[in-house]
């Protein structure tokens, strides 16, 4: 399907001139399991965490949810509405820019930060990571020039981030607490407070175009986050599933206005000692409408050791997991998408249970979309 687009410029796919979706695009295997709504009541609900609830444990809340689901809907978490619009709409402006704009940022082999979900060619998206760190820079290679909208994207961005970096230091106290720390020990231990005081971030911004056949093609293939706990803001399109087995089928999360859905990541599985473990979770498109979210990653500096924490591992057992850095398990996970292997596994030490190594997605493994989860850089 040739297009003016893509003459300018072979690596970008027209989305919009779209009339059906080409073999590049098309993926297997995506209707291997039930879908199941996770908004209605009943086990298949996803566990809502209100923390402005009144006389509640929110705590246990996220506990509960982390063991059972490794996913959950924030609420009350006092993230200003209005923000949260402005954030989308910008993240709508970005993605509506000229394809040469979008292009001159785009990642190169082995980038972290960039424009396009790699591989570029196959998923029914558009994706741009940047680093909270590095905005003001990273936005100069959108608009060279500056002007106005580099000046409305920049300041709301650098206002979510702010929030954004507030609130992950209060779950992750939260986490911390639903180990079965008291709020003194946090703050007191070396381990835990290090873990506070260096966590870093990485934003991710995603547009799913409305797509001729949603049943062909893929807006974000399955995978687990490989870091510490993603916030997902999505707009009221839904389209984020979880992973869910016995029996095995994919929960669809709803849409509610103002909240995240928070997702447990590997090294945080790895940190728990497996408590509480990373989901695998994919992204599905529309006929009619399209959808934007943004994925907000915590994890650790390159270069520390993340290995289990002292109060995950039960009196009288060992860890279950080997220390390894972030870009150690990046380099696992790369291994195991070769050898059709669970990268969490492939840390494990000898000894640990099936309860520790369970990654809440073993059964997938087989599934083409799940297979190439380390193919998201941003992940």
């Amino acid at each position: 399907m040739p297009t003016p687009s893509h003459l300018k410029n072979p690596r970008y796919f027209d989305f919009r001139a779209a009339r059906r979706v080409p073999e590049s695009h098309a993926w297997p295997g995506l209707h291997d399991h039930p879908v199941v709504d996770g908004g209605a009541p009943g086990p298949d609900a996803v566990p809502v965490v209100d923390l402005g609830a009144a006389e509640a444990d929110p705590a246990a809340a996220v506990s509960r949810a982390a063991e059972q689901w490794g996913a959950f809907l924030l609420t009350g978490h006092g993230v200003p509405a209005e923000l949260l619009a402005r954030v989308e709409d910008r993240i709508a402006t970005m993605f509506a820019l000229p394809a040469d704009d979008k292009m001159r940022t785009v990642r190169g082999p082995g980038d972290a930060c960039g424009y396009g979900s790699p591989p570029i060619s196959c998923m029914w998206s558009e994706g741009y990571t940047f680093s909270p760190a590095n905005l003001r820079a990273d936005f100069r290679k959108l608009w060279p020039k500056a002007g106005d909208d580099y000046t409305s994207f920049r300041d709301v961005m650098e206002e979510f981030h702010k929030h954004m970096r507030a609130l992950a230091d209060k779950l992750l106290e939260l986490f911390l607490m639903a180990l079965g720390l008291t709020d003194e020990q946090v703050g007191a231990v070396e381990a835990e407070r290090r873990i506070a005081e260096t966590m870093t971030a990485t934003m991710h911004l995603n547009w799913y175009p409305r797509c001729p056949d949603p049943r062909r093609a893929l807006g974000l293939i399955a995978h687990t986050d490989s870091g510490f706990f993603t916030f997902v803001l999505q707009s009221l399109v839904p389209g984020l599933q979880l992973f869910r087995q016995a029996p095995d089928r994919w929960v669809g999360v709803p849409a509610v206005p103002g909240a995240f859905v928070v997702n447990v990541g590997d090294l945080f599985h790895i940190l728990t000692n497996g408590r509480f473990h990373s989901v695998y979770h994919r992204a599905v498109v529309n006929r009619d409408l399209d959808r934007i979210s943004l994925g907000y990653f915590l994890g650790p500096p390159p270069h520390d050791k993340v290995a289990p924490l002292r109060e995950a591992v039960p009196p009288g057992r060992t860890p279950a997991y080997r220390a390894v850095t972030w870009p150690e398990y990046m380099g696992v996970r790369k291994k195991a998408f070769t050898a059709g292997a669970s990268a969490l596994k492939m840390v494990a030490l000898a000894g640990a249970t099936e309860l520790e190594l369970d990654d809440a997605g073993a059964s997938a493994g087989a599934d083409p979309a799940v297979v190439h989860q380390q193919l998201l850089v941003s992940s």
